[in-house]
């Protein structure tokens, strides 16, 4: 791929985003949903973030990530749980992994 066709690329989903978030922001007054359609989109978009989630935990491009990530990602998972701050979830996710690999276990 050229650069050309990447910028292109970028330029067209920056566009496509801002329409989708104006658009949002445009027909909410315009548009009623039913409390089951508000609650169906909720859910739907803590399963998107959770599939995210989990496949960028267990995977690096097409091979496993290896078990400490997996503990680290679930340590950070639970710090999050408890409502810690992001800083604090983020170094205690990064903090564990680096041992795990420090001690042996990839």
């Amino acid at each position: 791929m050229s650069t050309v066709s990447v910028s292109f690329a970028i330029i067209v989903f920056a566009c496509g985003t801002y329409t989708l978030r104006v658009s949002g922001v445009l027909l909410r007054a315009r548009v009623a949903l039913s409390a089951r359609a508000t609650a169906s989109l909720d859910r739907s978009i803590v399963c998107l973030l959770v599939t995210v989630a989990l496949t960028s935990m267990l995977f690096d491009g097409n091979d496993f990530g290896g078990i400490a990530r997996v503990i680290g990602v679930s340590v950070a998972a639970i710090a999050a749980w408890f409502k810690a701050p992001l800083v604090a979830v983020v170094i205690v996710a990064a903090s564990v992994t680096a041992l795990l690999r420090l001690s042996g276990i990839a």
